[in-house]
């Protein structure tokens, strides 16, 4: 029997705050990994695996706050929770691989096709993981096509923000290449949504039971509360807007003088043959 599914049953309050999810998420990420470029090689880790938590994060709690939304009518929906914890962690890492490899070779040629490809499989793989994590009456079944759509929209959007993070240095810049981000990964998720079908078995009476809001809520605290406080040392970083380079330039280290050689040397070129011909003159035998 053909499952009638709805992923928008609270209208387009999920879809919103999913959008805003990614869209945060992507804007700590995007900051961190772009900070990394910024440090000595011994802070660049500790920036890359927040930049890597943070996006990984958002877009999984994008995932599940869309996933509120969805119901199958006439299936109760319940998630199996170790394997919806494994679809966070697979997306923390991938996405870790793909910004450790940009971060460390540069978002440009084959350092950013391979980082924004596994980045990419990454995010897709946490979308598909977090469904295969759905338990109901009923068989899922995608359409081909629309999967490989939307992993290539994944993988587009990864490259196109790890290649954001190299190439912008101002805080709007980033904000605009967040947004876009959080689009693309929204869009990834509902064209994979788009192409899903399922076939209810009819086994089970329908059961009231709770609704996925409810079995999904307590979830996403965790992950919610490690956004805020990634926001937090984001936005008390003292560099992290300006987005200038903590390594001191050599002329303003201690013990050097600062422009020594442009405020004295022009003047002492001037000076020098001045003294050499008043000088010279003063011992001709003429002026004896």
């Amino acid at each position: 029997m053909q499952g009638t599914v709805d992923g928008f049953s609270y209208g387009l309050v999920t879809p919103l705050v999913a959008y805003l999810m990614a869209c945060l998420g992507g804007a700590l990420g995007l900051r961190c990994t772009t900070r990394s470029m910024l440090v000595a090689q011994s802070w660049r880790p500790g920036w890359l695996a927040l930049g890597s938590a943070a996006i990984g994060s958002g877009i999984w709690t994008m995932h599940f706050i869309a996933m509120m939304g969805f119901t199958v009518r006439g299936a109760t929906i319940h998630y199996d929770k170790p394997m919806t914890f494994a679809s966070l962690a697979v997306a923390i890492v991938m996405v870790g691989i793909g910004i450790f490899i940009v971060g460390y070779r540069g978002a440009r040629g084959t350092a950013l096709f391979t980082g924004g490809t596994i980045t990419g499989l990454g995010i897709a793989s946490m979308h598909y993981l977090g469904m295969a994590s759905m338990r109901l009456d009923g068989k899922l079944e995608y359409d081909t096509l629309t999967v490989g759509i939307s992993v290539a929209i994944a993988m587009a959007a990864a490259t196109a923000a790890l290649w954001a993070a190299g190439q912008v240095r101002g805080f709007l810049w980033s904000v605009g290449a967040s947004l876009v981000m959080g689009l693309a990964v929204s869009g990834m998720h509902y064209t994979g949504m788009a192409g899903l079908s399922v076939h209810l078995h009819g086994t089970a009476e329908p059961t009231a039971g709770e609704s996925p809001a409810a079995l999904l809520a307590p979830m996403l605290i965790g992950p919610l509360a490690f956004l805020l406080l990634a926001g937090v040392v984001v936005l008390f970083d003292p560099l992290m807007v300006m987005g200038k380079p903590t390594v001191v330039p050599v002329e303003q280290r201690p013990g050097i003088p600062a422009h020594v050689h442009t405020a004295h040397n022009p003047q002492r070129l001037r000076l020098r043959p001045h003294r050499t011909v008043e000088h010279r003159g003063s011992r001709t035998p003429q002026n004896r």
